[in-house]
């Protein structure tokens, strides 16, 4: 396979659009936990009660919700291979739990990827929606008019009191997470972020890696999301998220411009470096490839590197996981193997870019 098909058949479509605040805020994401009612929750059910919840969604499921949304294919987990689900994964369609632990789980995909509704997961649905940028009413919206759809198909277990009844009772409530994905490297160089964490958790918030809880933050990629969700609405989830995560973009621009400003040999010395290593590694570990992946959004971001699009650092971020490495080689691949095939797919991508830019030059 081509590296440019499998580019455009890997990538999901919304993470090619930028979206608002794209310097700073990768995507934005609304989560909303549901369960049945008169079924036994997936974390205490049995694989046959689990059966029965996924025979049933695939007789009521079968339709597109509307011709906005279009047809949601549904994929059972048990069905695709280990790296296919590791993709997912990696995608963040999924969430490791659904393909690690659960029983009879799916997901249900809309074709831009925007949409994933997990089922069988700790809750009987997961309904998660994706925007690129700082859009989280957009998403908030879309994963209403889905809530909304499912509940005229089937009956889910809430409580007049508490709210929509989850497996874990720090979802009790609205049942809803919101995030967004952030880059934070300014904040990172400049040490401040090791003081606003703390800050931001007092007001309710979390801040964890990019693949949620337990997460490492590589690539200085952190996630902040909300963690109550009893007693507020969702736009008052949506609103103290916002005002929050806009004090964060404020703070990593004022951080960019202070290094500018202060060290800026230093400072392009270091995106330098990056790109020159993306450009000529042979073996490239995980956490360099990140770092350096991290370093050089930076310096497109700043006015420091041309030539080069942003929503490519975006694609290797993904493209450079193990999922995707041994999906493109088409074969199993060892750690030592992987680092070799993520350094010749990393000058691959950038060649191509390079090839693309001076072919629309010409044109022009």
């Amino acid at each position: 396979m081509s590296l440019q098909r499998f580019i455009s058949e890997a990538v999901s479509p919304w993470m090619q659009d930028e979206g608002p605040d794209s310097d700073i805020v990768m995507s934005s994401r609304i989560r909303f936990a549901r369960n049945l009612k008169n079924y036994v929750f997936p974390v205490l059910s049995n694989g046959q009660q689990n059966l029965e919840v996924l025979e049933s969604i695939k007789k009521k499921f079968n339709a597109a919700p509307n011709e906005e949304i279009g047809k949601l294919e549904l994929i059972e987990i048990e069905s695709l291979r280990p790296t296919q689900k590791r993709v997912l994964v990696e995608k963040h369609l999924v969430s490791p739990n659904l393909v690690e632990q659960s029983k009879n789980g799916a997901v249900l995909l809309s074709e831009n990827e925007t949409i994933s509704i997990m089922i069988n997961e700790e809750d009987h649905f997961r309904i998660q929606c994706l925007e690129a940028g700082f859009r989280l009413k957009e998403a908030l919206n879309l994963a209403n008019a889905l809530d909304d759809w499912i509940e005229s198909k089937v009956d889910y277990a809430f409580d007049k009191r508490k709210g929509y009844l989850t497996s874990c009772p720090t979802n009790v409530g609205t049942g809803m997470r919101a995030s967004v994905m952030m880059h934070l490297p300014a904040l990172v160089l400049t040490q401040q972020l090791n003081h606003i964490i703390p800050a931001i958790n007092q007001l309710g918030l979390v801040v964890r890696g990019s693949y949620g809880e337990g997460s490492e933050a590589q690539g200085n990629i952190f996630q902040i999301s909300n963690q109550i969700t009893l007693g507020k609405t969702e736009n008052d989830i949506i609103e103290d998220l916002q005002g929050v995560v806009m004090q964060v973009i404020e703070k990593e621009r004022s951080a960019r411009r202070m290094l500018l400003d202060n060290s800026r040999i230093e400072l392009e010395d270091r995106i330098y470096r990056s790109l020159g290593t993306l450009e000529n590694s042979r073996i490239i570990q995980s956490k360099e490839a990140a770092k350096c992946l991290s370093n050089v959004r930076l310096g497109i971001d700043i006015g420091l590197v041309a030539g080069i699009s942003k929503s490519i650092l975006n694609e290797l971020v993904i493209l450079t996981q193990p999922g995707f490495l041994q999906q493109y080689a088409g074969a199993s691949l060892n750690p030592a193997e992987r680092d070799i095939k993520r350094a010749t797919l990393i000058r691959e991508r950038l060649e191509l870019e390079k090839q693309t830019k001076k072919s629309e030059g010409d044109e022009r």
